[in-house]
């Protein structure tokens, strides 16, 4: 195995195995990021990106291959170790934002550190700070029905750094945001690989976003082209 923070070899994602239907979003993949590299992964619609990405984040399991984090292999992992490794390592933003409709801006953003077992004092210093950061100062009793779709974006990223991971996995992180805010959002993600060295991954369509990574990955029918 080559050494790197995040170790793909042969990686295979066959959806509906067996059946009339089957796809392979991915085809025997090979991929090392080392630590504090700044990555994009681009391609059309389908190649695969999405896949890789939830890959990565242990979000779901390949149907061949392995993933390795940190020289640990993560297939290895049972869900409890799994859910250890994304709460204290990773730091995922969906493009669909996942926040929880029930709980407010505070809370969505507060919950990574009650899982981790943060003190109070601990996470309402966290949250606050995040708060200022992405701009939603007198946002945090909104529930994400009560905010725009920005907003929410923002809430979602600021509730992945909440834990101050490791390991960014951005997917199309600025898809929802309006340029100037997903201008801001790109410069904070590349702020924090710059000056604290976190390994950043960004799945976009935007070749604009791309240009501004230190390595361009790209997908066409579930390999690297």
């Amino acid at each position: 195995m080559n050494n790197g923070e995040i170790v793909c070899t042969g990686l295979v994602k066959t959806y509906n195995v067996g059946q009339p239907n089957e796809f392979k979003a991915l085809r025997g993949l090979d991929l090392t990021l080392s630590e504090g590299e700044c990555a994009s992964i681009i391609g059309p619609s389908g190649s695969g990106k999405s896949t890789l990405l939830n890959l990565m984040s242990c979000l779901d399991t390949p149907t061949e291959g392995e993933v390795y984090i940190e020289g640990i292999d993560i297939n290895s992992l049972n869900g409890f170790e799994k859910a250890r490794l994304r709460r204290e390592k990773l730091g995922f933003i969906f493009q669909q934002f996942n926040l929880i409709r029930g709980m407010t801006s505070y809370e969505n953003i507060e919950l990574p550190m009650r899982f981790k077992g943060l003190p109070p004092k601990e996470r309402k210093k966290r949250v606050t700070e995040l708060l200022d950061l992405f701009g939603l100062e007198g946002k945090e009793r909104n529930k994400p029905t009560e905010l725009s779709g920005g907003e929410q974006q923002r809430v979602a990223i600021a509730r992945a750094l909440a834990n101050n991971p490791k390991i960014i996995l951005a997917d199309e992180p600025t898809g929802n945001l309006d340029t100037k805010t997903g201008e801001k959002i790109m410069d904070l993600l590349l702020r924090l690989n710059q000056e604290e060295k976190k390994t950043l991954v960004i799945v976009t369509h935007d070749q604009r976003i791309a240009q501004q990574t230190c390595k361009v990955v790209e997908i066409q029918d579930g390999r690297i082209k």
